[in-house]
């Protein structure tokens, strides 16, 4: 059941995005923001922790997620550090994220030509 769940919560996060690319003039980049920043709103407001808690991996794996894993850090950090932990929150739970990104990035640079 917690697959379904998961398969259900992750593919429907994916249909709204891909209706906003399809029926909007939003780019994947603007959708990509969106989807950071919903997420980052709905854990602060509480909401996507629920939705975390009833999809799992549907909720936590998709860009909402990522929004709200760096607020779960910011609010983390805050408690402990006050007012300092709003930066290093930021990066408590995503570094592993962002630096796989950023070294895919510069490696699939070095490998493949953009077209021009």
């Amino acid at each position: 059941m917690d697959y379904l769940r998961a398969f259900f919560v992750g593919g429907l996060i994916c249909l709204i995005g891909q209706l906003f690319m399809d029926l909007t003039s939003l780019t994947p980049g603007h959708v990509l923001v969106l989807f950071v920043c919903l997420g980052a709103i709905l854990s602060g407001i509480g909401i996507y922790e629920k939705l975390v808690l009833f999809g799992g991996a549907g909720a936590t794996v998709p860009l909402t997620g990522f929004g709200h894993a760096m607020v779960q850090g910011i609010l983390e950090q805050t408690k402990k550090k006050g007012a300092l932990g709003i930066m290093s929150g930021i990066f408590k739970n995503t570094s592993m994220g962002i630096t796989a990104a950023v070294i895919l990035a510069v490696t699939m640079a070095f490998i493949f030509d953009p077209k021009g």
